[in-house]
């Protein structure tokens, strides 16, 4: 699978609500009310990445998520990426 080109980049990161494209990947941060909610929402994102066989770096700090994706074999952003990040905000 091919990198994405910057326009198709853009238009998909649009359609995102909350994502942000730092270099080669996309990030998000999602707050939760407590350590165990943070926890809950790591676990349904790594059923969902194990579906997809595509796996975000997940970073937990108490209460807070950040989820980043790139797809490391192309060295860039592909449709994996932005497929994961919509399931994933469902």
């Amino acid at each position: 699978m091919a990198g994405l080109p910057e326009d198709t980049i853009a238009a998909r990161l649009a359609s995102l609500s909350g994502w942000e494209r730092v270099g080669d990947v996309i990030c998000r941060q999602f707050t939760f009310p407590d350590f165990k909610a943070a926890m809950a929402f790591a676990n349904r994102v790594a059923a969902l990445a194990e579906e997809a066989n595509h796996h975000p770096d997940i970073l937990i700090e108490y209460d807070t998520v950040t989820l980043t994706l790139s797809s490391h074999d192309v060295g860039g952003l592909t449709e994996r990426d932005f497929r994961l990040a919509a399931r994933i905000q469902a």
